[in-house]
């Protein structure tokens, strides 16, 4: 059974509110080594649970118009038994939930929550002029992609499968997809400013470092699903990529080795729960339209009603008033 951060216990941060120390042992889902850390680190482990469902969440944001909508048959499990097949969905959900994980713990550090972190100490750009500040309190980037490194591999790193078994391609996979997720949150950290001076002159800056908005991390390892790199073992038990026309994937990359299942029909063997009852946009030819949502076995049409705010004001100073209106849509639900 492979499991990702995101199937495991913390993804119920309430469960580590200050006083209430959670039992380590007693946490179902983590691996020996996530125990040992546990234990050592037990301030971090809210952190890591918002981390998780942070990309949970982003997950089923990204894929809200898709036959695979991040979602499960399986409650035990966030991501259920699509996890089991080593396809470019498992490898996002992989890369997400590593990302969310750094995230979290990056930011936790900037704030004050951590005892072992503070502020981000990271080297002043090169580029950065002369006469700016450089130190405000940036997100803990360092800090946050090495724990993450630790304790989300750690996992993986236990186990030990015969070269070139399809456990072996499956657990390099695995650890190829964390990286991505990780580097991605990296990639996108930028450099933020505040203007000091007599009344907003701007004649000083501070500058830090800043992660992205999480939006940006999901917009960003969605492209990269969409070119993810399909693999297979050589003969020395290395991943490689299966057309070699292509450039090879780095380690920003996403990587996946088995196919897709098709996702248009329940199946509890695979995870998937199909499309039935799924909405779909009658007006779209994409993967949102009914067409390719119901994969071809057509729709039924709805009257709807839905209230949104309308006939909006504003009055001086400085509020805006909105009435409530009631309309009547079309919504399309997959056969």
């Amino acid at each position: 059974m492979h499991t990702s951060l995101a199937m495991n216990p913390l993804l119920i941060p309430e469960a580590y509110i200050i006083g209430a120390q959670p039992l380590c042992s007693q946490l179902v889902g983590l691996s020996q080594g996530q125990k040992k850390l546990c234990q050592l680190y037990q301030d971090h482990m809210q952190y890591i649970g918002e981390g998780a469902k942070t990309g949970i969440r982003e997950c089923q944001y990204q894929f809200r118009h898709r036959r695979w909508n991040c979602s499960t048959v399986d409650n035990s499990s966030v991501f259920g038994r699509v996890m089991q097949i080593g396809s470019r969905e498992t490898a996002f959900t992989y890369a997400i939930s590593a990302a969310g994980v750094v995230n979290a713990v990056s930011r936790a550090c900037r704030e004050g929550e951590l005892s072992s972190c503070g502020c981000s100490r990271a080297a002043r750009p090169k580029d950065l002029p002369r006469d700016w500040l450089w130190g405000g309190c940036g997100d803990n980037l360092n800090y946050g992609y090495r724990f993450s490194k630790e304790f989300v591999d750690a996992r993986e790193r236990e186990k030990s499968y015969a070269k070139g078994s399809f456990e072996s391609a499956r657990l390099m996979m695995n650890l190829h997809n964390n990286e991505a997720g990780r580097r991605t949150v990296s990639d996108l950290a930028h450099v933020s400013c505040k203007c000091h001076g007599v009344s907003g002159s701007c004649s000083l800056k501070t500058c830090w470092l800043q992660l992205a908005d999480f939006r940006k991390v999901g917009e960003t390892l969605k492209e990269k699903y969409d070119s993810a790199a399909s693999m297979k073992l050589n003969s020395r038990g290395k991943l490689v990529q299966r057309d070699s026309k292509f450039n090879p994937p780095t380690s920003h990359d996403l990587v996946y080795i088995e196919s897709s299942p098709d996702y248009c029909l329940s199946n509890q063997s695979t995870g998937s729960l199909g499309t039935v009852g799924r909405l779909c946009n009658k007006t779209s030819e994409g993967m949102d339209g009914c067409e390719l949502m119901c994969c071809g076995r057509g729709y039924d049409q709805y009257k709807a009603q839905i209230v949104e705010r309308c006939h909006c004001k504003f009055h001086w100073c400085c509020y805006v008033k909105c009435k409530r209106c009631t309309k009547t849509v079309d919504q399309f639900v997959c056969k």
